[in-house]
Parts: C-alpha cells; sequence; structure tokens
C-alpha cells in the first residue's frame, strides 16, 4: 500500500468532485446569446467527470485506504476554493472552469508521477485517460475563449 499515493489520489477526487459541482451548477445558470451551446458543453463535461468519481475512489480503496466522502472534507482537500462566481454569462462560466480544470490537471499529474514511479500501472494508466480527457476540456475551454 502506498500512503503517499493514496493521498495524491485523495487530492484528485477532491478536485475532481469541486470541479463535477461547479461545472453543474455553470450548466444550471449560464446565460447569454451563446446559451443552448454552452449549456450543453457544460454538461458534456460534467458528465464525463461525474463519470470519473467512482473510479478514482475504487483506486483509493485498491490501496486499502478509506475514501474520503463528506463534502466538507473534500472541499477542504481541494486545490481550488469553492468561491462564487462573478456571474453567470458563459465567458465568466469558462474562464472559471479553465481555472479548475487546470488545478485537476495538475493534481492528476502528481498522482499519475507517483502511481507511475510506484509500478502501479493500473492506476497510471487509469490517470493517464483521466489527464487526455482533461486536457480536451483544457483545449476546447481555452478555444472558446479566444476570437
Amino acid at each position: 500500500m502506498s500512503q503517499e499515493l493514496a493521498v495524491a489520489l485523495s487530492g484528485c477526487l477532491a478536485d475532481v468532485t469541486v470541479m463535477y459541482h461547479r461545472t453543474h451548477g455553470h450548466h444550471w445558470n449560464v446565460v447569454g446569446t451563446d446559451f443552448p451551446q454552452y449549456h450543453l458543453k457544460f454538461e458534456e463535461i460534467y458528465t464525463d467527470v461525474y463519470e470519473s468519481i467512482d473510479p478514482l475512489a475504487e483506486n483509493i480503496r485498491k490501496l486499502g485506504v478509506f475514501v474520503p466522502f463528506r463534502l466538507k472534507d473534500l472541499s477542504a482537500m481541494a486545490s481550488t476554493p469553492d468561491d462564487a462566481v462573478s456571474g453567470y454569462h458563459h465567458e465568466t462560466l469558462v474562464a472559471d472552469l479553465v481555472s479548475v480544470n487546470a488545478e485537476v490537471l495538475r493534481s492528476l499529474n502528481v498522482a499519475f508521477q507517483i502511481a507511475s514511479s510506484e509500478n502501479q500501472q493500473g492506476i497510471a494508466n487509469f490517470l493517464a485517460d483521466r489527464i487526455d480527457s482533461h486536457q480536451k476540456w483544457a483545449w476546447q475551454l481555452n478555444a472558446s475563449q479566444q476570437g
């Protein structure tokens, strides 16, 4: 069992949980002329992020560690504070998700490095797939800010 890896995965779980909730909230509240586009994009993102929560938790359990699950605890562990956004126009919400997603990518990369160094290939493969998904979200969110 790797306590260091379990802690890193718990940090990922916290960051992903925060991103899921924020993206879902953005989906509910987005306004602006491009509402339909962003309403659907935020749903696509939060669905993908949500589907990663259970596998993250199961990877922690594979290491013999109990998974944090209280929202209060996950929020305290997250890299991104659960701050209010300054408005609900899609540009504001996209900028928020760019920032939150960057923190998720950072924590996933830390956990990936630890998993790789400990030869935990199954966990490393899972994390590599999640990194790829969040890099896609980074690309798409950043591209929507241009122009």
